[in-house]
């Protein structure tokens, strides 16, 4: 039997979902009629949920656009729209180039390519040379103080005993206590050093049990609001320390004078993080509606000792990314007045060679 004999054809649906490129089918009101999975992905919905929805709104596309589309249902011209401004259907921003081409009775036919991926790999790997950079200096400091402290306190406690008044011994206890409390302040930098514990966790019991600590906190006014996929798999992770990143990310945000913080899961598929490919990943947002980050503090909020609030330490975001990195995941956050996303990326599935 030929080759040409063992082929089966390939029809055109099933073509469209091995794409990597989006596709999308809109009839001639600019609704919705077909999408594929790269579409489902790159604007976060489900062809289920939206399904005849009017597409220029979905997206946030603009009035320039939507004449253009509107034109060609009627002229049966392609054309090409580079650099368009667009969002997903979670108000994730993105800059994409679009093919235009009229298909079938009054259909378009749309092939969307994002253009930011390579923008946002060259963002990450910078966040993870951020990092280790931060990591790495931290150590050399974490020694030239740990030593000193060591011996402070050593020689508080020496002194204490020899001391016969109590009110003296108050002193010696400030020492003592100074000496601790700069000790832990220093391993709190660091992070954790230890190999994480992989278990099969549920990513909704690590959410649940940040939003019950936060609310226990007890932030005025604040609304904890679940937008969970309950489709996510289990997978294998140290739950202690996704709790605390994400309990870090939380409470960040309150602390920031958010009235209102969504937890969002999701998942992506075909997606990178830094040069590393992944089949499947879970996608974490932590929305909130505080008053964002100041453009000036945005390109340093993950280095260590850095904040935003008089009162805080500016360890927080850094052991976030640190915990997380050591998931083989990353942290990435958008902000601005009224809306900050901090998103978390955790591989699930197998790694692409």
């Amino acid at each position: 039997m030929s080759l040409s004999d063992r082929l089966k054809p390939v029809s055109a649906e099933t073509l469209l979902e091995t794409l990597t490129t989006a596709v999308l089918v809109l009839d001639r009101r600019l609704h919705i009629d077909y999408l594929n999975p790269a579409a489902e992905n790159l604007f976060e919905i489900s062809k289920r949920q939206v399904g005849g929805q009017y597409w220029p709104e979905l997206v946030g596309a603009g009035e320039a656009l939507v004449n253009r589309l509107n034109a060609t249902t009627g002229t049966r011209h392609p054309f090409t729209e580079r650099e368009l401004a667009l969002r997903s259907a979670n108000g994730h921003r993105m800059t994409v180039d679009c093919v235009v081409t009229p298909s079938g009775k009054e259909e378009l036919l749309l092939e969307i390519m994002q253009i930011d991926r390579h923008l946002r790999i060259a963002h990450e790997e910078h966040l993870l040379v951020q990092q280790q950079a931060a990591r790495e200096l931290l150590r050399g400091m974490a020694h030239e103080i740990k030593n000193p402290l060591g011996g402070l306190r050593g020689a508080a406690q020496l002194l204490e005993s020899e001391l016969e008044k109590d009110d003296l011994k108050e002193y010696t206890q400030v020492i003592i206590g100074e000496a601790d409390r700069l000790s832990n302040l220093v391993d709190r930098m660091l992070g954790p050093n230890n190999v994480i514990e992989n278990r099969v966790i549920n990513i909704h019991q690590v959410l649940e049990h940040v939003r019950s600590l936060v609310d226990a906190e007890g932030y005025p006014g604040l609304e904890l609001v679940r937008e969970y996929d309950p489709s996510i798999p289990e997978f294998p992770a140290d739950s202690e320390l996704l709790i605390q990143a994400i309990l870090n990310l939380v409470r960040n945000a309150a602390q920031a004078g958010a009235r209102k913080i969504t937890l969002v899961s999701r998942t992506r598929r075909q997606f990178t993080i830094g040069h590393t490919r992944h089949k499947l990943v879970i996608r974490i947002d932590i929305v909130d509606d505080g008053p964002g980050i100041p453009a000036d503090m945005q390109e340093k909020i993950f280095y260590p000792m850095v904040s935003g609030r008089a009162d805080g330490t500016g360890l927080g975001l850094s052991i976030a990314q640190s915990m997380i990195n050591q998931h083989h995941g990353i942290v990435e956050f958008t902000s601005e007045p009224g809306r900050t996303v901090f998103t978390v990326y955790l591989p699930l599935g197998v790694e692409d060679a």
